[in-house]
């Protein structure tokens, strides 16, 4: 089971149907919507502020979600996909986006919806990432603008696909 905490006086808050693998931790002021799915080893720390997560997230393995204290909130909206060994460290992720394995995400910064952060990318604190773009690198640039039609489609197929995976855990646990 899950590792699921209060601390300060805040507990982590869950909307309907959603997964938690056996090796994930959910502490504090964390507030989740429906149909979500964190994996194994990732960690969501509401310990020092917020964490909002909408619909149809999914935090892949070993990611990390993060805040620092009185300063910053983590706030993620519909049909995201936080890739696996990622970090989001007290940032905005719009609706439709995904977060490639290994990027990292930090303070301030906000990802425009229908939007693509590279695998291993770096997007520096307060950067704004234009809605239905692809951003790229150390430190994360713009590199291509996509049709949003395009993006949204893909990114929703993924969030799609994760609700499908955390169907086939839970099947298998109430078997």
């Amino acid at each position: 089971m899950a590792i699921i905490k209060t601390i300060r006086g805040f507990s982590p808050i869950f909307g309907a149907n959603c997964f938690l693998a056996e090796t994930a931790v959910v502490l504090g002021d964390v507030v989740m919507g429906d149909d979500c799915s964190i994996w194994y080893g990732a960690v969501l720390r509401g310990d020092v502020n917020s964490i909002r997560i909408g619909n149809r997230v999914n935090i892949q393995d070993n990611a990390v979600l993060h805040t620092l204290y009185e300063k910053s909130v983590v706030e993620i909206g519909d049909n995201v996909s936080i890739g696996h060994n990622a970090v989001v460290h007290g940032a905005k992720i719009e609706n439709n986006v995904l977060i490639g394995i290994s990027a990292v995400v930090l303070d301030h910064a906000v990802i425009g919806e229908n939007s693509i952060i590279a695998a291993g990318s770096l997007v520096k604190t307060g950067t704004i990432v234009e809605p239905n773009s692809i951003y790229a690198g150390v430190p994360a640039v713009k590199v291509k603008a996509i049709e949003p039609n395009q993006s949204r489609e893909m990114i929703q197929k993924i969030a799609h696909n994760y609700l499908m995976y955390s169907g086939w855990y839970k099947d298998e646990i109430d078997a």
